[in-house]
C-alpha cells in the first residue's frame, strides 16, 4: 500500500471551481463510505480553500481512477484540469505541510490544523480511517505543534478575517464609528468580530440562522443581534458587511441590494465575502457605491504581508523534514515486525466480519448512523485489545528476546512469524481466532 493525495486548492483552482467542490460533512461521509472499501484508508479535507483526498491505497492506479471519478462528479470534467497529485513520500510531505499551514492562503494561520483534525475524526467515525492513517495524522499534528512552539510563524501570520478588515480600512480610512453587519457567527465570523471591535467599528450587528449563537457572539463583543429574516433591513444602516455563512446559495444579489441603495442615500457600502460557496453574488460590485470582495481578493492583501513570514516558514520546512524522517524510521521499525502487521490485519478482518454478521441479524431497519456505530464499536474493541501488545512489541529492539516474543505471539494467535501481512482476502491462518458467535471452533 502507498500514499496518494489528489485535490485542488486556491493555488490551482479559481473560486468558482472551488465553491462547486465544497463538501458538507454529510456529503464527505457519503463519499468516504463509497470509496474507502475499494480504495483503502481514506480522509477528505474540505475547507474554503481546498478539497483534498488522502488515501493509503491498496492499488495506486485503481485509487487514482476512483478518486478522479468522484471529483469529476462533484465539479464536472473541467475540474480535473485543476487537480494536483502527490504519491508516496510526496503525499506525506504535503499532508505535514497542510497541517502546519505552510500550504495555506494565509501561511501560519491556525484554523487548518483543527480542520484536518476534524477530517480525521469524521473518517474514523464512518470507518474509513484505519490505524496507519491515524498514526500518520498524529505525526503530522505533532509536527505542526512543534512548529508552533519553535517558530514565530503563527505570530507573523495575518488571518483572512484580519485581512478583510484591513481592506475595509483602506476603503474608509478609519472604521471608528462605522456600523458593521456580521452575517454568520461561526469561527470566521467570530474572528472578524474581534478585529472590528479592535478597529472601533460601532455599532456591530450580528445575525445568524441560529439566534442563540448570534446572541452569544454579540454578548462577547458588545454587539447587537439582528434577526436573520431582517437581514436586508439591517443592510440599510450598515457601512460594511462581513459574510461567512455555510449557505449553498447567494444571500446578497443585485436584485436584493439595488433597492436598498436609495434608502442608504448612496453612502458607500463595503461588503467582504469570506464564505465558500459565496454568500455575495460576484456581479454585485457593478453597482455604484458598492465595494464587494471575495476570498481571492483577500489573498492579494495577504500576499502583501508575506515577507515577515518567509524566514519562519523556512524554519518550519526544516522541522517538517526532520519529523517526516523520524516518522518514516519508526514506520520501518514497525513494519520490520511481520507479526504486528499480520495480527492487526487479521483482527481488522474479524472486526469487519463480525460487525457485518451483527448488522445482518439486526435487519434492514437500522439507520446509516446506527450501522456506522456498530462498525465503529467493533473497530474500537480491536484497537483497545491490541494496543498494549503492539506497543510492547514496537518498544523492543530487534534482538533475540524480541524475536522470541514475536514468535510466541505468532504461536498464540496462529500466525506465521516470518510471513508478510495477509492479503485482502487471505485463507484463514492456523488456529482461527475465537470470536463471539463463532462457537470457538476451527474452520
Amino acid at each position: 500500500m502507498d500514499w496518494l493525495c489528489i485535490g485542488l486548492s486556491h493555488k490551482t483552482a479559481p473560486l468558482d471551481v472551488r465553491e462547486k467542490m465544497a463538501l458538507s460533512p454529510e456529503k464527505i461521509a457519503d463519499v468516504l463510505q463509497r470509496v474507502s472499501n475499494s480504495v483503502g484508508e481514506t480522509m477528505v479535507v474540505s475547507t474554503c480553500n481546498r478539497v483534498e483526498f488522502y488515501a493509503l491505497a491498496r492499488s495506486t492506479e485503481k485509487a487514482r481512477g476512483e478518486l478522479h471519478s468522484v471529483l469529476s462528479s462533484l465539479g464536472g470534467d473541467n475540474s480535473l484540469q485543476h487537480l494536483y497529485e502527490h504519491d508516496g513520500d510526496s503525499a506525506l510531505v504535503h499532508l505535514f505541510r497542510v497541517a502546519a499551514s505552510l500550504d495555506s492562503m494565509v501561511v501560519g494561520e491556525a484554523q487548518i490544523l483543527g480542520q484536518v483534525k476534524d477530517a480525521l475524526e469524521l473518517a474514523q467515525r464512518v470507518g474509513a480511517a484505519g490505524p496507519e492513517l491515524v498514526r500518520t495524522c498524529a505525526a503530522a499534528f505533532a509536527s505542526a505543534k512543534r512548529i508552533r512552539s519553535e517558530t514565530e510563524i503563527g505570530r507573523a501570520a495575518v488571518s483572512m478575517a484580519s485581512a478583510a478588515i484591513e481592506l475595509a480600512t483602506k476603503v474608509f480610512g478609519s472604521l471608528e464609528g462605522r456600523a458593521a453587519l456580521l452575517v454568520g457567527a461561526g469561527e470566521m465570523g467570530e474572528l472578524a468580530a474581534r478585529h472590528l471591535r479592535s478597529a472601533r467599528a460601532s455599532p456591530i450587528f450580528v445575525t445568524n440562522r441560529t439566534r442563540e449563537r448570534a446572541e452569544q457572539l454579540a454578548s462577547e463583543i458588545g454587539g447587537q443581534v439582528r434577526e436573520f429574516n431582517e437581514l436586508h433591513a439591517a443592510l440599510t444602516v450598515a457601512d460594511l458587511v462581513v459574510c461567512s455563512t455555510a449557505s449553498s446559495s447567494y444571500i446578497f444579489t443585485k436584485e436584493i441590494v439595488f433597492p436598498i441603495l436609495r434608502a442608504r442615500k448612496h453612502r458607500p457600502l463595503f461588503m467582504v465575502d469570506l464564505a465558500v460557496p459565496r454568500d455575495i453574488a460576484p456581479d454585485l460590485s457593478e453597482l455604484d457605491g458598492v465595494y464587494a470582495y471575495d476570498v481571492d481578493d483577500i489573498q492579494r492583501v495577504v500576499a502583501d504581508n508575506s515577507a515577515a513570514r518567509a524566514a519562519e516558514a523556512a524554519k518550519a520546512e526544516t522541522i517538517i523534514a526532520e519529523e517526516i524522517a523520524r516518522f518514516v524510521r519508526s514506520r520501518s521499525i514497525r513494519d520490520g515486525i511481520p507479526v504486528l502487521a499480520q495480527l492487526r490485519a487479521r483482527a481488522d478482518q474479524i472486526a469487519k466480519a463480525e460487525a457485518e454478521r451483527t448488522l445482518a441479524n439486526l435487519g434492514a431497519d437500522l439507520s446509516e448512523k446506527q450501522r456506522r456505530t456498530v462498525q465503529a464499536m467493533a473497530q474500537a474493541i480491536i484497537n483497545k485489545l491490541l494496543h498494549e501488545p503492539t506497543a510492547r512489541l514496537r518498544e523492543l529492539r530487534p534482538d533475540e528476546d524480541a524475536n522470541r516474543l514475536a514468535d510466541a505471539a505468532a504461536q498464540l494467535f496462529g500466525l506465521d512469524s516470518g510471513a508478510s501481512p495477509p492479503a485482502d482476502n487471505p485463507r484463514p491462518p492456523r488456529g482461527e481466532l475465537k470470536t463471539a458467535g463463532s462457537g470457538g471452533s476451527k474452520r
